[in-house]
């Protein structure tokens, strides 16, 4: 549902610098912070009062059996569909029984199974006669903390504010922000979404792991530099791996996350029109319609406070509160202030999705090194996000690896959807400001919850020997198999497939297509956003 809205409380905060008085109270809204271990606590490495595993011995028998290969030899695929240790905060009125605000989340949900994205009867599992080779899998890191100077601390900054100078009184559904404190910290994971990669590295290995036996080498995986991302990255392998061994059972390549490195999964700091004007046109956008979809809450509330402007863009902040603090903390009462109706953003079609037109060009290169590792063949053409450097050694960028898993942020898997052309989930077209189309197909906690992932599986069909050439492949993103019918020459197919040979050269025209140059690097102004479905600027 939310991105980060950046200025969403300009309004609210110029009216800070318009009050005046002396302070009338010590309200709540105050930051909160902890720190572990205890200060001055280490631990020393190798201490000798607490030996570790190798060192005391005795572990007993260990024979690990045989690999997973669930998604070959199961006759179902397992669904994710709770979140525990989260609390289900509810909705104010009388929600239906099917309504999860939970999974209303937008990108701030904790990732499920997806039901179906245009091809209902298609699963997971390999299909029938097919033979799995190969998966390419890109994810998302897990549950976090808001980034900084969004609008949940700038609206504990802006509650703090208000209450020591012109005084705030809340009564009613509003009457426990009177001890209300802001305890999230920023960019972090939180322990949910520590928890949530683990967890996605266990199935991963369960549905997986028999691919192991096609090494010859240890895998390379990737991540970004960012704390968060690296973090996303370990607790995936320890999943994958196991805790005892994992940092020896495989390579961690790090990419630079900052603005002027070339990285396919963070090429919006290489991307000027993803930092500037062009990247907010959602935010403007979603003010629009937070006006109309807030309207009725805004209404409802206003009674119970004096002193705290409740404008939608404050009661924006507030649901990313209900959310943020859910993933975090486990339970948020700001969400017990919203119905089921006043659950639904806007912000990604306009922002990092197809409606805007420098998204594919930032996905584009993920596109380039994903054909570079279907087809054995080197990059030698340094003209979008792709890092010259990491993809021209077969150390750092290996071919044949029967897994790839790459590790990126929600922004960038909903760009690289755009550029592959998935067309699927931009089938009922841009998202209008003023009401909610009756079946708008793009929703963004489908696409890009926390710890989201999109698999690329690897095929022969009909299943052959080892040695054979894989001859499809197909897409499933978070457990939903996708048409590829927006990839020129894939036919429509009941199970997702598309000669591989045919997607290959269909990512082929996609790089010719996108303008990674001009889409991101050009001075113009977005023109009307109706005409814009693909992430490009309209030629």
């Amino acid at each position: 549902m939310f991105a980060t809205y950046s200025a969403l409380l300009a309004l609210a905060f110029a009216h800070i610098s318009a009050v005046g008085g002396t302070q009338v109270s010590s309200f709540a809204g105050a930051t909160s912070t902890f720190l572990f271990p205890p200060a001055g606590k280490t631990i020393t490495v190798s201490d000798p009062l607490f030996p570790d595993a190798n060192q005391v011995g005795f572990a007993g028998p260990t024979p690990t059996g045989d690999e997973a290969a669930a998604i070959v030899t199961a006759p179902a695929v397992a669904q994710v569909d709770t979140f525990f240790p989260l609390i289900n905060p509810g909705t104010s009125g009388k929600p239906s029984t099917a309504f999860d605000v939970v999974h209303h989340f937008g990108n701030l949900a904790p990732w499920r199974s997806v039901k179906s994205l245009g091809l209902p009867d298609a699963s997971a599992l390999v299909p029938s006669g097919c033979q799995l080779d190969q998966v390419h899998l890109l994810h998302r890191h897990g549950a976090r903390y808001p980034t900084t100077g969004a609008p949940p601390s700038a609206f504990a900054t802006l509650l703090h504010a208000l209450a020591s100078t012109t005084g705030v009184n809340v009564t009613g559904p509003l009457t426990f922000l009177s001890t209300w404190e802001y305890k999230l910290g920023a960019e972090n994971l939180t322990p949910f979404g520590r928890s949530q990669l683990f967890d996605l590295g266990v199935g991963f290995r369960v549905k997986y792991g028999d691919l192991l036996k096609g090494f010859s080498d240890l895998p390379v995986f990737r991540t970004t530099s960012e704390g968060r991302m690296v973090d996303s990255a370990l607790h995936f392998s320890a999943g994958f791996f196991g805790v005892q061994t994992y940092q020896q059972d495989y390579h961690q390549l790090i990419e630079i996350e900052a603005l002027g490195f070339n990285s396919t999964l963070a090429p919006y700091d290489v991307c000027p029109n993803a930092n500037n004007n062009i990247s907010t046109f959602g935010t403007a956008q979603g003010l629009k319609w937070a006006a109309v979809y807030l309207a009725a809450a805004q209404t409802r509330l206003a009674p119970y406070s004096t002193g705290l402007p409740l404008s939608p863009s404050v009661l924006v902040a507030m649901q990313q509160l209900c959310a943020y603090e859910t993933v975090a903390l486990g339970y948020s009462m700001f969400c017990d202030l919203f119905t089921e109706d006043e659950w639904i953003d806007l912000v990604f079609w306009y922002s990092f999705g197809p409606g805007n037109p420098a998204v594919s060009a930032q996905g584009i290169g993920y596109v380039q090194e994903l054909v570079s590792r279907l087809t054995s063949t080197r990059i030698t053409t340094a003209n979008t996000t792709v890092n010259e450097t990491i993809v021209s050694s077969n150390v750092t960028f290996p071919f044949g690896q029967p897994i790839y898993v790459d590790a990126t942020h929600d922004v960038v898997i909903s760009a690289i959807v755009t550029a592959m052309n998935f067309t699927s989930l931009a089938a009922n077209g841009p998202l209008p400001t003023d009401h909610i189309p009756p079946n708008h197909s793009y929703i963004v906690n489908n696409i890009a919850p926390f710890a989201s992932n999109l698999v690329g599986q690897v095929l022969s069909c009909p299943a052959t020997s080892a040695s054979a050439s894989s001859t499809h492949i197909r897409w499933i993103l978070n457990d939903a198999v996708i048409p590829l019918t927006g990839i020129r020459g894939c036919k429509a197919n009941s199970n997702g497939l598309c000669p591989l040979t045919t997607f290959i050269d269909g990512m082929k025209q996609r790089i010719q297509e996108v303008d990674f140059m001009f889409d991101c690097f050009a001075n113009y102004t977005i023109p009307n956003p109706d005409n814009i479905t693909t992430g490009q600027f309209p030629k």
